[in-house]
């Protein structure tokens, strides 16, 4: 009873000494934006697009290629193994709550000094000294250091689940732009050709109205010079789709040759239903958001763990084994060496090591706050831009419509004047440069819409969903 009277007197004295060592003063001085209040709530939109939206577009060889980046790319596998090592952390930040038990066997060859501790007859003799031991040790954790340490720890663990997913996100958005830039460059290619062989006719319609003396050189000039500009314009569309193949290989994890076989067509433009506002429960389907949310939970744990450093620490220890000096009664009774203890450590002067330790938790806590706020608000930009972008070509495109359609009814009709023998083959190659030049332009514009599509399935999370409660839920 006197020993445990003591034992609690020692405690009492060591926490009222805490206050020499105190955190008081330091605290984060960031505020976290609240997501709910950025948007409109009353928009149901949080189902579209799907987790594997790449499959809507109907494509067998672009769901392939994505699938093939999925598998082999290598930022792709970086970020599996950044979720392995926060992971194994956590791991290893879970096992200071369990009790640690270890077992040590030593044996030492070792002449006793005649005037040392060891008293007659091992005095001034050589002997083994063996030891045989098992030690347990268990750090109570009364005030939450090492739950809050793991608690950080399983947030990183969760950022980097939500990391991985959105560097998957990222990859197949990539994907599927670069193969439907590709189809865009063919289709630009075709129509260039195209308008090549148009030119040639043009030019050599020309010339025999040179020679019949209808027209004079300046016209002749006029139609050949376009000829090697188009041919300029051929080779400069020939060196993008080169490059976009080599993207596109570099992106599925392959050597540049493995797209060269690709020849993708744009999609046909389908109707997009989009919101004029943004709901706020998309931006939990971003999973760089999500991340983030976890980065400031996890720095959060890490201060309250750090701040837990200021109060005792306490541990239990025993041990028990064996221990004589040569082998014949190392395992008797009489060689028996148990023990158990309880050790308690505060700390009361650290020259400020303590306090600036919880001033890197502050730091980090302000850290990931401003983080997380960065990483919110550029994504209701990129939501807010995209959104933009697809109202304004919706409206391009239904005016290029009308435009290349009117050039269709033109051409048609120069056609039906040629062949009538009303009008040259002149006016008919004059009236099919504009319809060229049109179908460039709506070109143009389908590939900006499928791309904007695909920027604002990303740009919405593309189908991730949250496999664990996130920090905002908890709270």
């Amino acid at each position: 009873m006197i020993n445990q009277a003591r034992t609690l007197v020692l405690a009492a004295v060591m926490l009222l000494l805490a206050g020499c060592a105190s955190y008081s003063g330091i605290f984060p001085a960031a505020l976290r934006f609240n997501e709910r209040t950025l948007a409109d709530k009353s928009v149901p939109y949080a189902n579209w697009p799907s987790e594997n939206w790449w499959q809507e577009l109907q494509d067998p060889v672009l769901t392939k290629l994505i699938e093939q980046a999925l598998a082999d790319n290598p930022g792709l596998q970086a970020a599996a193994a950044r979720l392995r090592r926060a992971t194994a952390i956590a791991g290893e930040t879970e096992s200071a709550l369990a009790p640690q038990i270890e077992a040590s066997l030593s044996s030492t060859r070792e002449r006793f000094s005649e005037r040392g501790l060891i008293p007659p007859p091992y005095a001034g003799t050589t002997h083994n000294i063996n030891d045989l031991q098992l030690a347990g040790q268990w750090e109570l954790d009364f005030f939450g250091k090492n739950r809050e340490a793991l608690r950080s720890a399983l947030g990183e663990v969760r950022a980097s689940e939500a990391e991985q997913q959105a560097a998957r996100q990222l990859l197949a958005t990539n994907v599927a732009r670069s193969y439907y830039n590709l189809a865009r460059l063919l289709a630009q290619h075709e129509l260039a050709e195209t308008r090549q062989r148009q030119r040639l006719d043009l030019a050599g319609l020309v010339e025999r109205r040179v020679k019949a003396g209808i027209d004079t050189r300046v016209e002749l000039e006029a139609a050949q010079g376009v000829i090697p500009e188009n041919a300029r314009d051929i080779a400069a569309l020939d060196e993008q789709v080169a490059l976009a193949r080599h993207a596109l290989a570099a992106l599925i994890g392959k050597t540049p040759e493995a797209a060269d076989d690709l020849a993708p067509k744009l999609p046909a433009i389908a109707p997009l239903a989009v919101p004029k506002t943004l709901p706020a429960d998309l931006l939990g389907h971003r999973a760089d958001i999500v991340a983030s949310r976890w980065r400031v939970e996890a720095a959060g744990h890490g201060m309250a763990s750090t701040k837990a450093m200021f109060y005792p620490n306490i541990n239990l220890r025993a041990f028990t084994g064996f221990s004589a000096i040569g082998f014949d009664q190392w395992l008797d009774s009489g060689s028996r060496q148990p023990g158990i203890g309880l050790a308690i450590s505060l700390p009361i002067f650290d020259a400020g090591r303590l306090r600036n330790l919880y001033r890197i938790s502050a730091a980090n806590v302000d850290a990931a706050v401003a983080g997380y706020n960065g990483t919110l608000l550029e994504a209701l930009r990129d939501v807010a831009d995209q959104l933009s972008i697809l109202h304004s070509l919706d409206i391009q495109m239904e005016r290029q419509q009308a435009t290349l359609a009117s050039a269709e009814r033109s051409y048609g009709l120069a056609l039906q004047r040629y062949q009538a023998d009303i009008s040259d083959r002149l006016t008919v190659l004059n009236v099919e440069t504009g319809l060229i030049a049109q179908r460039r332009a709506a070109v143009d514009l389908q590939g900006r819409w499928i791309d904007s599509r695909i920027r604002l399935i990303n740009a919405l999370g593309g189908g991730f969903a949250e496999t664990a409660p996130s920090p905002a839920d908890k709270n």
